[in-house]
């Protein structure tokens, strides 16, 4: 059966279509339970996109929460595979407090992980679907990309301290040149490692970070290659959580909603903090955020609302039936309250007469 865009929202039609790409790939789909112990947030709270999580206490006298996030869900109920790589792909809905909401709220967030003895090619990949799969949610979109291992090294090369470092990552994260420079100048550490990080050019550096560098370049021009050139960009202010990320990091923006719809990277520290040796990447796409764009895109209810007054039931029933082949129809006897359409009917001699059109 085809999915018709009539009827279903932008962020129903996402998850059809993400689950088709990912699942070309290969990629398994993982199903989440409801509810995981509390401790398994507890302990990486900081990890979560809100700390706040809906818990109780089941008959056994366990402390449970109501799902608000699926990646430590997915690490914590799989198992280190030495020499092979696992892929999973996801559509859940999580449970957690949004961007911008003082309460709880009840969110569809899809995604991919990606974890085991990865190598250069599962990173690419990894990458190369987020761009995929920003294409198929919006023609306008772009992917910045970033890596923690580059940011790391050269915050090491700096010379700064601890809380400095801190500083200095806050200052790249918000692109504040005057302060970064002001954070090295305070502790007569070397600023010129940051400052190629903010003009989005490392060829000057050196080391590790000359490395990451290099496996960063190869991405972009993977992705390039790929037929997304234009639609990369290098942006060290992408990412600002080290003691997680290790590598890849990358955010995806679609044109139509103002912050990030998709996020990711590899992770590899998380799970070492969970006591796995397997390495990870993986993204989410926060398809709650798509449901701006159908309000931006149509301010409308229905395309077309038909009034009818004594005719026959099947009159009625054909003249609409007509109509639905042009989009969403509802009859009704008088205007109706509260909907917006484009377009308003009503039958006269059997057949369906504009008398209104909003476009």
């Amino acid at each position: 059966m085809q999915t018709d865009k009539k009827i279903l929202n932008s962020d129903e039609r996402a998850v059809f279509a993400l689950r088709s790409l990912h699942n070309g790939y290969g990629y398994q789909r993982y199903k989440m339970s409801r509810f995981e112990e509390y401790d398994l947030y507890v302990r990486n709270k900081d990890f979560l996109l809100s700390d706040q999580v809906i818990t109780f206490t089941d008959h056994s006298g366990t402390l449970l929460a109501l799902k608000p996030d699926v990646t430590l869900s997915i690490i914590k109920n799989t198992q280190d595979t030495p020499g092979t790589v696992q892929k999973f792909y996801y559509n859940e809905n999580v449970y957690r407090v949004a961007k911008g909401s003082s309460g709880f709220q009840e969110i569809m967030q899809a995604g991919l992980e990606c974890i085991g003895d990865l190598t250069d090619y599962e990173i690419g990949e990894v990458v190369l679907l987020a761009a995929k799969s920003l294409s198929l949610i919006a023609e306008d979109f772009v992917l910045d990309i970033s890596h923690m291992g580059l940011v790391s090294a050269v915050l090491e090369q700096s010379g700064l301290s601890g809380e400095g470092r801190r500083k200095a990552l806050a200052c790249l994260h918000g692109k504040n040149r005057h302060e970064l420079q002001a954070v090295c100048a305070a502790e007569g550490a070397r600023a010129e490692g940051l400052m190629c990080l903010l003009d989005g050019d490392a060829d000057t550096l050196t080391g590790d970070a000359a490395a990451a560098w290099q496996e960063l370049r190869r991405l972009r021009e993977l992705l390039e290659k790929s037929g997304y050139a234009g639609r990369v960009r290098v942006d060290f202010s992408v990412g600002n959580d080290l003691k997680y990320y290790s590598g890849v990091v990358f955010n995806g923006y679609i044109d139509g909603v103002p912050e990030s719809v998709l996020s990711g990277g590899r992770y590899d520290k998380l799970l070492r903090k969970m006591g796995r040796q397997d390495s990870a990447v993986g993204f989410a796409i926060y398809v709650d955020l798509l449901q701006r764009l159908e309000k931006a895109a149509d301010r409308f209810d229905t395309d077309a609302v038909l009034l009818y007054n004594g005719e026959e039931t099947e009159t009625v029933m054909a003249v609409a039936e007509r109509l639905r082949t042009e989009g969403t129809v509802l009859a009704a006897r008088q205007r109706p309250v509260g909907r917006a359409w484009r377009r308003l009917y009503e039958i006269r001699g059997g057949e369906a007469v504009l008398i209104e059109n909003n476009g």
